[in-house]
């Protein structure tokens, strides 16, 4: 079994040290390009199911009319008299 020497330990926690503030200055660098871009790519999305939506509800509203459209006929139908109007007047 090998047992790790002093100076690799040393080297490997530089190492990750290393790692850890490079991809910490790349980020302050290009975190705010990378984040335009996944919300730019998160609107347009959101637009798009926003626009299939629309569509569907455009679609069932038209089909709600035309199965509910009342065939016109070319008289219209006379209303029942039920009786004369009468006006009262009040006497003081």
């Amino acid at each position: 079994m090998d047992i790790a020497s002093f100076s690799s330990v040393i080297r490997t926690l530089l190492w990750i040290v290393l790692i850890y503030y490079a991809l910490k200055f790349f980020m302050k660098l290009f975190g705010p390009m990378i984040f335009q871009a996944a919300v730019k790519k998160a609107g347009e999305n959101f637009q798009q199911q926003f626009q299939q939506q629309q569509q569907q509800y455009q679609e069932q509203y038209q089909q709600q009319q035309q199965a509910h459209q009342v065939p016109k006929q070319d008289k219209p139908h006379e209303k029942k008299k039920v009786g004369e109007y009468i006006d009262f007047e009040e006497i003081d």
